[in-house]
């Protein structure tokens, strides 16, 4: 360790282009890459291997598609085409942001929690400032301290050490990229990958894992008992356009939150959502991905006095799987959301499971022939939980093997405390493909969701 220093479905086929290589690398050729890193690219013998990174989003691939597309970095020239082992390459190809049109290849596994050198860090390396987390529980227990907001030295060093954090693993990404990750095994780790008013990107078949907050911070007004509140998603969209996320992995992997402690009678998170679409972003596809091992997987529109969300927030979520996903599978506050062909897997052991679809303030979910597995304590009627929420479209739902009627059980066990949901939900979905029974789309996406699976 070193401690930081102190401051207050149509894929195209191509041959492989060039890589640009960054400072201090030696060309290779991509099957040399591999073999170099132990990672297994699979080519039938004789044939080529493709290359996943010029591929665009197809046409009518959901609403990524719509307003010209989305084709990531696919245009970029041979200087900007790069092959990424560690934080410190991925972090020059990214460029700050840029919005040059740029593919980035990732090699193996980059934690984003090392120094330039490539020396691992953890939690101690970033506190400064005197901060401890004994300390800091002392400070603002609530049987002293009370419900005001956390304030004071301990507070502030918080502050500080996790600015600190943020530097590492926070990761801005520009418009016009690819980021792709090459063979079965590409994996980032510890990193939330930052799509701050970037338009026209591309992730895929990449394993992102464990975005780990060293330093949550304690809000005693949350929920009406408090709460623990961590700062990173693996990926956040924030006032993003045509974005298309595939095939990739996202999970807590490495630390889970349940087997953290509790402190204040709350769980002590260390992470936020999977991936959360926020702050008027608009055009995206979800696709053909896992999530896995989380509690608030993916949230869309983030408050409901957030009113300029309203006619954005347009997503399409299809042949995803949510497995052992405590709540927000997605939860939609203004959006316009298709999901459909998704599959819902909650572990026989699950005894925190929330509910999987949200419906709230203003939002339009349109939803088609999704699976869901549960074990017996959980009913039909736990599936989708609404606040605020006025209309909801549900068809061709299979619960535990049997077609069910998911709205009308909603209403018929709402318990009163919100309103009953409308079917019409004020619009019909165009951009998609061919629509799949709930049972065909529970067997694919089991075999093929995730990274490391496009064929």
């Amino acid at each position: 360790m070193r401690r930081l220093p102190g401051r207050s479905r149509l894929p195209g086929r191509s041959r492989l282009p060039g890589t640009s290589l960054l400072p201090g690398t030696r060309r290779l050729p991509l099957l040399a890459v591999a073999g170099v890193l132990g990672l297994t690219l699979s080519t039938p013998a004789g044939a080529e291997a493709r290359d996943i990174s010029r591929d665009t989003l197809a046409a009518n691939d959901g609403w990524a598609a719509a307003d010209g597309g989305t084709t990531g970095g696919s245009t970029a020239d041979d200087a900007h085409v790069f092959t990424v082992r560690d934080r410190s390459e991925l972090v020059r190809a990214l460029d700050g942001g840029s919005a040059t049109p740029k593919i980035i290849r990732i090699a193996g596994t980059i934690d984003a929690n090392t120094t330039d050198d490539g020396d691992t860090l953890d939690c101690d390396d970033y506190a400064t400032d005197g901060y401890d987390l004994k300390k800091y529980l002392a400070a603002y227990d609530p049987r002293t301290w009370g419900s005001a907001k956390p304030s004071g030295p301990q507070e502030e060093a918080r502050q500080a050490s996790a600015a600190r954090q943020a530097e590492r693993v926070e990761l801005a990404v520009g418009s016009n990229t690819t980021i792709v990750g090459l063979g079965d095994r590409a994996v980032l780790k510890g990193a939330g990958l930052q799509l701050r008013g970037a338009d026209n990107v591309i992730i895929r078949n990449l394993e992102l894992r464990d975005a780990y907050d060293c330093f949550p911070v304690w809000q005693p007004n949350t929920g009406g008992l408090g709460d623990w509140k961590t700062a990173y998603d693996n990926i956040w969209l924030r006032g993003a356009t045509h974005v298309w996320i595939d095939h990739v992995t996202l999970s807590d992997k490495g630390h889970l939150d349940q087997d953290e402690p509790t402190y204040f009678g709350r769980n002590y998170l260390r992470h936020d959502g999977l991936l959360d679409i926020t702050n008027e972003s608009d055009l995206v596809t979800v696709s053909w991905s896992r999530f896995a091992d989380h509690d608030k997987a993916m949230l869309i529109g983030n408050g409901d006095t957030a009113t300029g969300d309203r006619g954005k927030l347009r997503v399409t979520l299809h042949h995803n799987e949510f497995a052992g996903v405590v709540q927000r599978a997605p939860r939609v506050r203004f959006g316009q959301v298709h999901v459909y062909n998704n599959r819902y897997v909650v572990p026989g052991d699950a005894h925190d499971y929330r509910y999987s679809l949200g419906i709230s303030t203003e939002s339009a979910v349109h939803a088609e022939n999704n699976a869901f597995t549960t074990p017996g304590h959980i009913e039909a009627a736990d599936l989708v939980k609404s606040w605020n929420g006025t209309a909801f479209h549900a068809t061709g739902t299979l619960f535990n093997g049997y077609p069910v009627d998911l709205l009308t059980i909603y209403n018929a066990y709402n318990s009163g405390s919100e309103r009953d949901l409308t079917p019409d939900v004020g619009w019909t979905p165009t951009l998609h493909g061919e629509i799949d029974s709930a049972r065909q789309a529970d067997h694919e996406v089991a075999r093929g969701a995730g990274a490391g699976r496009i064929r």
